[in-house]
């Protein structure tokens, strides 16, 4: 009796272990999915490579330069604009390559400052978007190769039954089937990683040209609130007028009527001089013939009351 049961038990288990299906690995599935998966393969390492460097790239440029603002504004508000551009040049990040731009134009009006800063930044977020074109291609393309793996293998596959004719058996059709959708979920696979790693480094690069908008602001501060030239003049003294006499500035002594009234007071200075050598001849002449002087009423007034 033992021993009936010991052989049906092991009969149990061989034919379990029959019925159980074989486990297909990643290879095995990739294998099975045709040629389409060599390209799937392809698109996938592009796109691991693009996300690789795009992520050290942006992170470099990411990096932030401590005090690198306030020194910058400290250097051009004391005059030292060529040791600013040298410490620019000594930052390696787009806001140095922008901050130095701006200020190898100083002293050019703002606007044209502010056109070469923007140019500078467009070629600096063009080499942070290096790649992502194709990384864009990859996460919309993969799904549909996949989708044209598919599609092909379904029709291998009723070809196939329909080449059997009388004889149909159902793994001939649930093998064309498992088969063909291997390369539609490499294809999706393949396109999630690239879908999502373009969104990502996007919005990575979105933040650097915020951070790039508010360096490009605060640059322009800086530039319009130092002046652009100081007056050569600037500490010269003039000297100080004589007592009794205006000191005419630089702009009256140049304007037409200050110079009419120069010419007026010399003429008037020429003529006391004249007047002057002829004085002392004719003293006498003069006193003589002139009329004495009238008194005024006052005094009048008071003859005419010692009178009465």
């Amino acid at each position: 009796m033992l021993t009936l049961l010991q052989a049906n038990t092991a009969d149990l288990l061989v034919q379990e272990a029959a019925a159980a299906p074989e486990k297909m690995s990643l290879i095995k599935m990739a294998v099975a999915g045709g040629w389409l998966m060599i390209v799937l393969l392809i698109l996938s390492i592009i796109a691991i490579y693009i996300l690789g460097s795009r992520w050290w790239a942006i992170r470099q440029a990411s990096k932030p330069v401590p005090h690198f603002m306030n020194n910058i504004r400290e250097l051009v508000r004391s005059g030292k604009t060529s040791s600013a551009i040298s410490l620019c040049r000594e930052t390696a990040s787009p806001m140095a390559r922008l901050i130095e731009k701006g200020l190898e134009r100083q002293g050019n009006p703002l606007p044209d400052i502010q056109a070469a800063v923007e140019n500078v930044a467009n070629i600096e977020v063009a080499k942070l978007e290096k790649g992502l074109p194709m990384l864009a291609t990859v996460a919309g393309g993969a799904p549909m190769i996949g989708f044209l793996g598919t599609v092909i293998g379904m029709i291998q596959a009723f070809y196939n039954m329909a080449s059997a004719g009388s004889n149909i058996d159902i793994t001939l059709l649930s093998g064309g089937i498992y088969t063909a959708m291997v390369t539609t979920v490499g294809g999706l696979f393949v396109g999630i990683i690239a879908y999502f790693g373009y969104n990502w480094l996007t919005a990575r690069i979105n933040d650097i040209v915020f951070k790039m908008e508010s360096e490009t602001i605060e640059l322009m501060d800086i530039l319009s609130s130092v002046p652009a030239a100081a007056p050569a003049t600037a500490g010269a003294e003039y000297p100080s007028p004589a007592a009794g006499h205006h000191a005419a500035s630089p702009s009256e002594a140049s304007s037409p009527k200050t110079a009419r009234r120069s010419s007026t007071g010399t003429g008037r200075t020429a003529a006391a001089r004249r007047s002057s050598h002829t004085s002392g001849a004719g003293a006498s002449d003069t006193e003589a013939q002139s009329p004495a002087p009238a008194a005024d009423d006052s005094s009048i007034t008071f003859t005419i009351d010692k009178d009465l």
